[in-house]
């Protein structure tokens, strides 16, 4: 929460507190204009919005692009920027609206070639057996309705709270945890249709 009127008596630990209020006098001085300020929130930030937009579209490329933009529209509203509501979340649905647009003119896919196995030293049969596992669940998960797909992403690979799901998604947490019901319930149905 980014919030200038959090009371002295908070229960937030030291280091979070003091976290929120430099973030938001950083948010305040880049409102009034210092390009600096918003140099230092764009750094602190553009890793998970990177890292959103690559689960989301599954290209490097279109991931930097759509992290960019999403800078680039935060830049230009920040001025009317409530600060109600977290800065990650308000970047994170921006972020999360440009890849809709994106995802919209092409069906989304999700590779997960950049994610290691647990186990580097595995027998060549499993090796092959992974690889054939994660490539299956790419195209599983790019066959689940965009709203399904974008809390699993979220959520799993995100590592957010419902709640901050819900925000992103403007939807109640009931919503998402509804709709990771229902992608988890689709993912595993697909799974069988849909053997190796």
């Amino acid at each position: 929460m980014i919030d200038s009127s959090i009371p002295d008596n908070a229960t937030l630990p030291v280091g979070r507190r003091e976290d929120e209020r430099t973030e938001a006098a950083t948010i305040k001085a880049a409102r009034g204009g210092d390009d600096e300020a918003f140099r230092d929130l764009v750094e602190r930030h553009q890793q998970r919005v990177h890292r959103l937009c690559y689960h989301c579209l599954g290209d490097e490329e279109d991931a930097r692009e759509a992290c960019q933009d999403t800078f680039v529209r935060a830049y230009r509203a920040l001025p009317r920027f409530s600060p109600r509501a977290r800065l990650s979340t308000w970047l994170h649905r921006i972020a999360l609206n440009l890849c809709r647009d994106r995802l919209r003119r092409r069906r989304p896919t999700m590779p997960l070639d950049g994610i290691e196995l647990a186990c580097r030293d595995a027998r060549p049969d499993e090796a092959v057996m992974g690889a054939a596992d994660l490539a299956r669940l790419t195209r599983g998960l790019a066959a689940l309705p965009p709203r399904l797909y974008q809390a699993i992403v979220l959520s799993s690979l995100e590592g957010l709270s419902h709640a901050e799901c819900a925000a992103i998604m403007k939807c109640s947490t009931r919503a998402v945890e509804g709709r990771l019901y229902r992608a988890r319930r689709l993912l595993a149905e697909w799974w069988k249709r849909n053997p190796g």
